[in-house]
C-alpha cells in the first residue's frame, strides 16, 4: 500500500501537480486539476478538505465515508487519510487548505488550534454543509489564495493566519448548527450511551478495567471521543466526563438503594477502594455515601 507523507504542504501538491506560492500554506481548487491520481496520506499539517464529489471513496482511521455535496472534513498533524491509488485518475471537484503548524507560531491562534476539537473527529463525523454555509468557506479560501499570490510582505503571515481563523470559526458554527438540526439522531446516540453504561455494569467490565472512561463509551458508540463529547456538551450543557460520572452516581445510588453497603457498592462501580468511591461521591453529592444512606433512612 502506497502512502504519502505530508510533512509539509508542498508534499501533497507536489503529488497533484500543483506548484506553491507558499512554503507553509497550500490551497487547491481540485476542478482545475482534475483528473488526478489519489492516495492515502500521513499527514503532518493541518487541513481543511472540502468535497462536492460523491464518486470517490475517501478513507479515514478505521473507516470509509462516501462524500457527498458540500461536505467538509479536517484533519490534523498525526492522522491518516486519504483515498488509496488504484493506479486510475479520478475527477474530483471542491477545495482544500494545508497549512503547516509553523505559520502560527506566536499568533493567537496557536495557542487556540486545539479548541476546535472537530479536527479530532472521524469521516462519519464530517459537517454537511448547507450552499450558503459551502460558499462561505469557498470564499474564504479564494481569499487566502489571492493572498498567497501576492508578493511576500511582512504582514502576508498574519492576514493568511487571521483568514483561517475566521474559516475555522465558521466551520464551528456550521457545526453548532448541525448538532441542533440533528435532534432525532443525537436523541439517539444518547440512549445508546446510557445503554452502553447499563451493559458496562451488568456484564462486569467495571471489575477488569475500572470506572468507564469517554474513550471506552466512544468505541462502542463507533464515534469519536472528541465528537462525542461536544455531542454531550451541547444537547445536555454537560461536559462528557461529568455526564458519565452522574450517571455512575446514579448507579450507585441504585445499589445501595438495594441493600448493598458502601464497600459493596465501590468495589462494584470499580473503584479500588471504598475511600476513593466516598470522595468521589462527595464531590459530585456534596455529601458521603454514609450520609446519604442516613438522610435516605430517615425520609422514608
Amino acid at each position: 500500500m502506497k502512502v504519502l507523507k505530508v510533512n509539509r504542504p508542498s508534499d501533497y501538491s507536489s503529488y497533484l501537480g500543483v506548484t506553491d506560492r507558499h512554503p507553509l500554506v497550500s490551497v487547491i481548487e481540485y476542478d482545475r486539476i482534475s483528473p488526478v491520481f489519489t492516495i492515502l496520506n500521513d499527514y503532518n499539517v493541518y487541513g481543511i478538505f472540502l468535497r462536492g464529489d460523491n464518486l470517490v471513496d475517501l478513507t479515514y482511521g478505521c473507516g470509509i465515508y462516501d462524500y457527498k455535496e458540500g461536505t467538509l472534513l479536517a484533519v490534523a498533524p498525526g492522522q491518516f487519510g486519504g483515498t488509496e491509488d488504484n493506479g486510475e485518475k479520478v475527477n474530483i471537484s471542491g477545495w482544500s487548505i494545508l497549512f503547516h503548524q509553523d505559520l502560527l507560531q506566536g499568533t493567537s491562534l496557536e495557542k487556540k488550534i486545539n479548541n476546535y476539537t472537530f479536527f479530532d473527529y472521524s469521516l462519519n463525523e464530517a459537517l454537511h454543509m448547507t450552499e450558503e454555509e459551502r460558499n462561505i468557506i469557498i470564499d474564504i479560501m479564494r481569499s487566502i489564495e489571492n493572498e498567497i499570490n501576492k508578493p511576500a510582505d511582512s504582514h502576508q503571515n498574519n492576514i493568511i493566519v487571521n483568514y483561517i481563523e475566521l474559516m475555522l470559526n465558521f466551520c464551528q458554527r456550521f457545526y453548532d448548527r448541525q448538532f441542533l438540526t440533528r435532534k432525532l439522531e443525537i436523541s439517539d446516540i444518547l440512549t445508546r450511551f446510557q445503554n452502553v453504561l447499563k451493559e458496562y455494569y451488568s456484564s462486569g467490565e467495571q471489575l477488569r478495567n475500572g470506572l468507564p472512561t469517554l474513550q471506552y463509551m466512544a468505541e462502542k458508540l463507533c464515534l469519536s471521543p472528541s465528537y462525542l463529547g461536544d455531542l454531550i456538551k451541547r444537547s445536555t450543557g454537560t461536559n462528557a466526563s461529568k455526564y458519565i460520572q452522574r450517571m455512575v452516581i446514579q448507579q450507585a445510588k441504585n445499589l445501595m438503594s438495594a441493600g448493598q453497603n458502601i464497600s459493596q457498592t465501590a468495589y462494584n462501580l470499580g473503584f479500588d477502594y471504598p475511600q476513593h468511591f466516598s470522595r468521589f461521591f462527595k464531590r459530585e453529592e456534596g455529601i458521603t455515601p454514609k450520609e446519604y444512606l442516613i438522610r435516605r433512612k430517615t425520609s422514608h
